[in-house]
């Protein structure tokens, strides 16, 4: 795709103070905080959702909608969505939250989201997917998948397709990748045209970055991702099965991609794999490397946090300009 994502492209920044400053102030608050896992994960959602946690708190966007998609179980999935303000949508972005497929819920992004709808005149749908470990490997991919279905037939409150993106951030970059493997097998083909892949966690059986990073918690250590896995994946699934870990899957007629990550983030090895194994099936996707960023740093105002969305929203406006630029046609033709 000539003038979008180029084949391996990288952005490697420099060291950042401010981000130390926040790596300093996050490791010292949830130093003096207990674990998560000495809670049930009901009361763990509840004070994320409250801003207890080390996470801002909630600040729902007022002209947000939730249209809920009946899945094929026959259970609802609310899916959040929020429409560009002041121009035409030129197509949608299908998010998926972190949280370690434990926590977290689409409202929790609604700031960044409407950012990145504003900045790229995509609607944005996030999903808010059944949660483990009541619901474990595979009900939350499954949802995802369910909504990347309806949304590329058109049956997702009628959200436009004329440009397909897929992205989140942490547990929501393995689901959107997990999606795109499972449309590609189930129809064939891949109907989204970028991947927006935020600090994912795509080997489940645990990078060399993740083994290693110690008990620190700076917003995760070595122990909490290996305590996701175990209330995720279900005993007797094997966690390095491409099913589960699509490190290990076969890559090939995957979408133009942007890999996101920051060097302080215990997911580093994730990332760095994920884009070079994207690279080598032949895909394009370029590397967008934060020293010093903890993980999921965007989720706090600094100025390395700003230039991060700055970049997604530029990045998937190339690759909008390349649809476009194909079918004269097309909504965003003339943004």
């Amino acid at each position: 795709m000539a003038g979008g994502i180029g084949q391996g492209d990288n952005a490697f920044l420099g060291a950042d103070e401010e981000l130390r400053r926040l790596n300093a102030e996050i490791s010292a608050f949830q130093a003096s905080r207990p674990s998560p896992w000495s809670f049930p994960a009901e009361v763990v959602r509840e004070a994320r959702r409250q801003g207890l946690g080390v996470f801002p708190g909630l600040s729902p966007d007022p002209d947000a909608r939730v249209f809920e998609l009946t899945a094929p179980e026959g259970h609802a999935i609310p899916v959040r969505i929020l429409y560009p303000q002041d121009r035409t949508p030129r197509g949608t972005y299908l998010h998926f939250h972190g949280g370690g497929w434990v926590f977290g819920g689409a409202v929790e992004n609604d700031p960044r989201l409407r950012h990145l709808a504003d900045a790229t005149g995509l609607c944005i749908a996030s999903v808010d997917y059944r949660l483990a470990p009541e619901h474990p490997f595979p009900a939350g991919p499954d949802d995802c998948e369910s909504a990347a279905l309806a949304l590329a037939a058109g049956k997702l409150a009628d959200l436009p397709i004329d440009f397909l993106a897929i992205g989140g951030e942490s547990a929501g970059a393995h689901l959107s990748a997990l999606t795109l493997l499972r449309l590609r097998q189930r129809t064939g083909s891949v109907p989204f045209q970028a991947a927006n892949l935020v600090a994912g966690c795509f080997d489940l059986s645990l990078t060399p970055s993740v083994r290693n990073f110690g008990a620190e918690r700076l917003i995760l250590n070595s122990d909490d991702v290996l305590q996701f896995v175990q209330r995720f994946v279900p005993q007797g699934v094997d966690a390095r099965s491409a099913e589960v870990s699509p490190l290990y899957a076969d890559l090939t007629d995957m979408p133009p991609a942007l890999f996101s990550v920051g060097t302080r983030d215990l997911l580093l090895d994730d990332t760095l794999f994920m884009h070079a194994r994207w690279l080598a099936a032949g895909n394009e996707a370029e590397l967008r490397v934060q020293p010093d960023g903890c993980h999921v740093y965007e989720t706090f105002e600094t100025e390395a946090g700003t230039r991060s969305e700055r970049a997604m929203a530029e990045i998937l406006n190339r690759q909008i300009a390349v649809v476009a630029e194909s079918r004269p046609e097309f909504p965003g033709a003339a943004a």
